[in-house]
């Protein structure tokens, strides 16, 4: 069994997006939307860049905490209210979304299959220095 395994994304998060179809005679395929296919590889590399493990074989716990950048409108009381975490994003994009693009791109580095993940905590935060910050755990 692994250590904790903690990783953090810079940036912006960007939340899995709807699939786009396209059809090729009477063939219809699906595709990620380039943002999420773009934001899904970002992932992967910080990944292979910053954890040099093999990939977890066994059931996994997960926390996923999501840093969204404050907006430039709205009183000094409620930036501060935001930076504190008094008031959090009940905007979209769904917390769910935000998972989904981390799970699938950190599949086959961190896990073998998302499947393994038995147990997941996620979060939305508001921060002045957007990320996603991630820590898996092999039970």
């Amino acid at each position: 069994m692994q250590p904790a395994v903690k990783l953090t994304i810079p940036g912006e998060p960007v939340a899995q997006g709807r699939p786009r179809f396209s059809r090729r005679g009477k063939y219809v395929s699906a595709y990620d939307p380039p943002k999420s296919r773009g934001y899904k590889e970002y992932i992967k590399q910080i990944a292979r860049q910053e954890l040099h493990i093999e990939p977890m074989t066994g059931s996994i716990r997960i926390s996923v905490k999501v840093y969204r950048g404050i907006q430039k409108a709205g009183s000094k009381l409620i930036k501060r209210q935001k930076r504190d975490g008094i008031i959090r994003p009940t905007v979209k994009p769904d917390t769910d979304n935000y998972y989904k693009a981390v799970s699938d791109a950190l599949t086959g580095i961190v896990w073998v299959d998302d499947n393994q993940i038995v147990e997941m905590h996620v979060s939305k935060w508001y921060s002045d220095t957007p990320r996603v910050e991630i820590e898996v755990e092999e039970l």
